[in-house]
């Protein structure tokens, strides 16, 4: 679930017509798809600026955060960012993943129930999603409650990642090399600034958890028990959701999800959305 949750939501980073209406709204085209996603993602906090941002988003550029804001100026203007998402999500899951559209629509009313029972305490961004406005068109509706389980599983890692004790290079460099990605890519995709990349490096060597450049057992062993500990303590909604009802979301979810990864090979690269990916 984890997966599909997260394929369903992230397909729409790199989309062409999302990317459009981004750069129509103002964000330099050549900044577009990081700045877009930004921008959407961000709205629900973009009144307490950019600091909290940054401080909810972990490991994305806390530069490029601080370049979106200066872009888009007044914060009521990432609700356009916001708005113009909706439209190229409904558009790109009836062009890309049109067999996702019902289960959307059926399950949406399901999700919503489950997302108003989860644990606000420590979650800053899933609450501000939470209380945003809710789409009337149901289709939208479901896609925004799978969004909100995503962020709440997102600011759930984020505090266990915090808890170990690195913070967002130090982070993606685990990750990047338990993914077994070539060294950096992670972090350079996210915008990390090479100084933090070296001193992320620097810090996990003091730590032994690298040397020379290269992740040690150590390091990815620690790695391993983020992700564990990530997923025990965010099963919560699919109990509540219950068994059955996750069964069918979840074989309901996979074959259109299976699409839209496929489009984030297209549109991005095959390295994108590793939270999507078979390890």
């Amino acid at each position: 679930m984890a997966r599909s949750v997260q394929t369903t939501v992230g397909w729409i980073f790199w989309d062409p017509g999302a990317v459009e209406r981004y750069a129509a709204l103002g964000i330099p085209e050549a900044f577009a798809s990081p700045g877009g996603y930004i921008a959407t993602r961000a709205a629900p906090l973009a009144p307490a600026g950019p600091e909290a941002v940054i401080a909810a988003f972990g490991s994305i550029s806390p530069a490029g955060i601080r370049a979106v804001f200066d872009v888009v100026g007044d914060p009521v203007r990432f609700l356009d960012f916001w708005h113009a998402r909706d439209e190229a999500i409904v558009a790109g899951l009836h062009l890309h993943a049109p067999d996702i559209v019902e289960p959307l629509r059926e399950f949406g009313p399901d999700l919503w129930a489950v997302v108003e029972r989860l644990p606000l305490t420590g979650r800053v961004l899933f609450g501000a999603v939470r209380a945003m406005p809710r789409p009337y068109d149901p289709l939208l509706s479901g896609w925004h409650a799978v969004n909100a389980l995503r962020e709440w599983r997102g600011d759930t890692h984020w505090a266990v990642t915090v808890a170990a004790g690195l913070d967002h290079a130090e982070a993606s460099i685990l990750h990047n090399a338990w993914l077994g990605y070539e060294s950096d890519w992670l972090a350079l995709s996210r915008g990390t600034a090479p100084a933090d990349i070296e001193a992320g490096w620097s810090a996990l060597s003091a730590r032994g958890l690298a040397v020379d450049r290269a992740v040690t057992e150590e390091g990815l062993a620690l790695r391993q028990r983020i992700e564990d500990d990530t997923d025990r303590l965010t099963v919560l909604p699919w109990h509540l959701l219950g068994p059955e009802r996750t069964d069918t979301l979840v074989e309901l979810l996979e074959p259109p999800c299976t699409l839209l990864l496929e489009r984030v090979d297209v549109t991005a690269g095959p390295n994108y959305q590793p939270g999507s990916r078979v390890r």
